[in-house]
């Protein structure tokens, strides 16, 4: 079933997110009036510390332990329904710094990769080890390029259920996979950075989640997420700076970025591997299902729904290769039977070019959805609007705003832009 624009209810302004909001307006209010809304939004932004996002709902940085199993790992991800999580060093000392104290972080379709990586027979077209390892703890910079079409179409339910029940699964180490391939575990903010820089940092500079960390306590403090900072802009829904900016047309402001001839999409019969792998190759977190023969979808997968392969591998069973439209139906069956919550069982969530960036971000936090298919009259696909690209109207990067940011952080590789 396709999701589609309808209303949903405005949120009060009485949240931890709406009060953060109303920092900002107040912030705005002050701000000289020669300024544009851009200007402005920008300078609201630079005045307000990431310690001021609020925590998660639970209170508490999920960690992984170093010492834990792939198996405990993709667990702990799976019950707590997040992604990724940092893993720290059993070993580390109690008043290490943080950069002694995580390795890395670790993912659902890190694993998947380094699992499959090792089950392969090595070829020239296999990545080395050190590859293999680094797309472990980085996986949105990996690629599936040694998962040709015809494995691919031949991998079955029973592989990853072999696979899981393995002892090889069963006693890996998540700090075997992570190898030194950083020269620190992971990019993260201080408590001091700005707004600004982490919504720059999630939007152009195209990463999912920051870790926050306490350089006193050398440990994580908060994790911002893309979906965090779209919560808070519905939770703002009402105010001045964000009304003025939210009623806009996503016409008017220059969405979709990505038009039809350049959306990436598989095809309902291709391997769902295949579909990860593009994803993987494409540095995209989701792909439409395309329909036979038509330019409809029928779904969509992300790289989020990898966590299917290994948590839930005894539900392909019924099937000799796993299609896209297979990976679908199984798992839709599966989630309605056991009465689990997922975006899969809503379906694509589609919306029109006419449609306010207010109604899309309402939309997109009600449905805890990473993307949205804007559709023309007749259903066909016109284009797809992320979370990034929302954040990525909200504010602009200065001219050498970041400086020597990232210098000593990351290694530098030819075909990053950080």
């Amino acid at each position: 079933m396709m999701g589609t624009m309808e209303g949903s209810p405005r949120s009060g302004l009485s949240s931890p997110e709406a009060k953060l909001g109303m920092r900002v307006e107040d912030l705005w209010d002050i701000m000289e009036p020669q300024l544009s809304p851009t200007e402005k939004l920008n300078a609201c932004f630079e005045s307000i510390p990431v310690s001021a996002f609020p925590p998660a709902p639970s209170n508490q940085v999920i960690e992984i332990k170093s010492d834990a199993s792939l198996g405990e790992a993709v667990q702990i991800l799976a019950q707590h329904k997040i992604l990724s999580a940092p893993v720290v060093d059993v070993d580390a000392p109690e008043d290490a710094s943080w950069i002694d104290r995580y390795i890395g972080i670790v993912e659902f379709a890190g694993i998947v990769f380094w699992l499959l990586c090792q089950s392969e027979p090595p070829s020239p077209r296999s990545p080395s080890s050190a590859t293999a390892l680094a797309a472990a703890t980085n996986g949105v910079n990996a690629e599936f390029e040694f998962l040709g079409p015809e494995s691919a179409a031949s991998t079955n339910g029973n592989f990853f259920e072999a696979l899981t029940s393995s002892d090889f699964y069963k006693n890996t180490k998540v700090r075997d996979i992570s190898g030194s391939f950083r020269w620190a575990p992971f990019l993260a903010l201080q408590t001091s950075n700005s707004f600004l820089t982490m919504l720059l940092l999630l939007s152009k500079y195209k990463m999912k989640s920051i870790p926050v960390v306490d350089l006193g306590e050398g440990k994580i403090e908060n994790i911002i997420t893309q979906s965090a900072v779209i919560h808070m802009l519905a939770e703002c829904a009402g105010l001045q700076w964000f009304e003025s900016w939210g009623t806009k047309r996503l016409s008017e402001l220059g969405l979709p970025v990505m038009t039809p001839n350049h959306l990436i999409k598989v095809h309902e019969d291709e391997p769902v591997l295949q579909a990860f792998k593009l994803m993987r190759k494409k540095r995209i977190g989701g792909i439409p299902v395309i329909e036979k023969g038509s330019s409809r979808a029928v779904g969509n997968i992300s790289l989020r729904d990898v966590q299917f392969l290994l948590t839930a591998p005894e539900i392909y069973h019924d099937y000799r290769s796993i299609t896209a439209k297979n990976f679908l139906t199984a798992v839709r069956s599966y989630l309605e039977k056991n009465h689990e919550n997922c975006p899969l069982l809503t379906g694509m969530i589609t919306c029109k070019r006419d449609h306010t960036m207010k109604e899309l971000i309402q939309l997109l936090d009600s449905e805890k959805v990473h993307r949205i298919y804007v559709v023309d009259n007749d259903g066909n696909l016109e284009g797809v609007i992320t979370l990034r690209d929302i954040i990525s109207k909200l504010v602009h990067e200065p001219r050498g705003y970041f400086g020597d940011f990232f210098d000593g952080v990351l290694p530098l590789p030819q075909n990053s832009r950080v």
